[in-house]
């Protein structure tokens, strides 16, 4: 997209008397969905693979943890270097290969010798290397430097290295990355071709978020990865602060909840009670302290326990229980349980991360389009929509058990029977004959 091109090619600038890079730091902040990582990544393979850097090169991919950066490099970006010419080099038969043991993290590319290391984001991640590019993703996340200072001293000795930022905006506690806004912003009122460089595509605060026309002027990659209906229809489900922020690229204050309230309360049915045929789910937090199981039959759910017995109890307890099939987040605490119900003959259904983010974004669709039915049952459940954060997987979400004021549990439960309702089986065919 035009947008991209402009960002590398400022990122890339030389200094003609020197033959630097003109920028050691380079930020970009634009919208969801319009392209980050499919710039990112091509710009950390340039790093590795291009002949101009005259030596190896070592860069290092950073999120929010090492377990997020972990994910989103190994699982979003590797299958788009894998399914690209470029994939060969990291392959055996050309050379390099995919790091994947637990805590080796990253790929190296045959040829060159250039790699890229999945790094944590504790300060001292980075001691004992000498580092290239350093790359902060999801820097809204960020309430200190810690990333930055984990990169930067890493980089002293390398005269072309440089730094890559980027995010959608954040909120007021976003401190890292609205520090580095306001540097940004300056140093491109300043313009003076060196040391920092900054690109920003965002809707100014007085314009008319409404109107389609803004967001024509505006969104970078509105016509390219981004509809106009889905922006209204973003419009039209998201509270006014999220929408500001995912596609306004506005910061936001804190505060705002996720799902507004008159859209949980047009959901509530007191009448509202899965059938005999309904699907269990169970949800664990991360301290496997608190749990909740719910079930759906599509159409209306419910929280049928919250704590109290622990969940192989809870089956034991009564045999009818064990012949309904029960959801899981296979990438989520719950994983721990599945083995033991499996043991009692439980039949588990297990959801990959990627499921997740569709039942996710399936059940706050349901919510805001008022096409579920939700029983009131549960305080808990009340508590943990109302307390709910997004927390991105790609170019979706899900319900962040980290940041959100409220243990998601429940509201993990509800979604994982819900959607798992939602699909059709798959249809069973017999052959007869030869």
């Amino acid at each position: 997209m035009p947008w991209q091109q402009l960002v590398a090619d400022i990122a890339l600038e030389v200094v003609p008397e020197t033959g630097l890079l003109a920028y050691r730091e380079v930020w970009f902040s634009v919208m969801r969905q319009s392209g980050k990582t499919t710039l990112a990544l091509p710009m950390q393979v340039h790093r590795c693979i291009a002949p101009v850097w005259g030596s190896p090169q070592r860069v290092v991919y950073t999120a929010q943890t090492g377990w997020e950066a972990k994910t989103k490099f190994l699982e979003d970006q590797v299958p788009i270097l894998q399914a690209s010419p470029l994939g060969k080099l990291v392959t055996k038969a050309g050379g390099g290969r995919i790091r994947r043991a637990q805590g080796d993290w990253g790929a190296n590319f045959g040829g060159t010798g250039g790699s890229i290391d999945v790094l944590g984001s504790s300060p001292s991640a980075g001691h004992g290397r000498t580092l290239d590019l350093g790359v902060i993703d999801e820097a809204w996340k960020d309430e200190d430097d810690r990333r930055e200072q984990a990169i930067l001293p890493a980089m002293v000795t390398r005269p072309m290295a440089q730094m890559l930022g980027f995010s959608t905006m954040g909120t007021d506690a976003s401190t890292y990355l609205n520090r580095k806004v306001e540097t940004g912003r300056t140093a491109a009122v300043e313009d003076v071709g060196t040391g920092v460089a900054y690109i920003e595509y965002s809707i100014p605060e007085d314009e008319d978020l409404d109107d389609p026309e803004v967001w024509w002027n505006y969104m970078p990659a509105l016509g390219y990865t981004i509809t106009e209906p889905a922006v209204a229809h973003a419009r039209q489900t998201m509270t006014d602060g999220e929408f500001r922020r995912a596609f306004g690229n506005q910061k936001t204050k804190l505060g705002e909840r996720l799902i507004p309230s008159e859209l949980w309360d047009q959901v509530q049915d007191p009448t509202a009670e899965p059938g005999a045929k309904s699907t269990f789910a169970l949800d664990v937090d991360r301290e496997r302290g608190t749990w909740a199981i719910a079930a759906s039959d599509g159409e209306s759910v419910e929280v049928l326990d919250h704590g109290g017995l622990r969940p192989v109890e809870w089956f034991s307890a009564n045999d009818g229980r064990k012949r309904r099939p029960v959801v899981i987040d296979d990438s989520g605490p719950a994983s721990s349980i599945a083995d033991e119900l499996e043991a009692m003959r439980v039949k588990v259904i297990r959801r990959s991360r990627a499921d997740v983010a569709d039942d996710c974004g399936r059940m706050f669709d349901a919510i805001a389009d008022g096409v579920v039915r939700v029983r009131p049952s549960s305080q808990e459940l009340d508590e943990a929509v109302a307390g709910v954060v997004k927390r991105p997987v790609g170019d979706r979400f899900v319900w962040s058990r980290s940041t959100s004021s409220a243990c998601v549990t429940p509201l993990m439960a509800i979604t994982l029977a819900f959607s798992s309702r939602d699909k059709k089986p798959e249809p069973r065919i017999r052959v007869l004959g030869a």
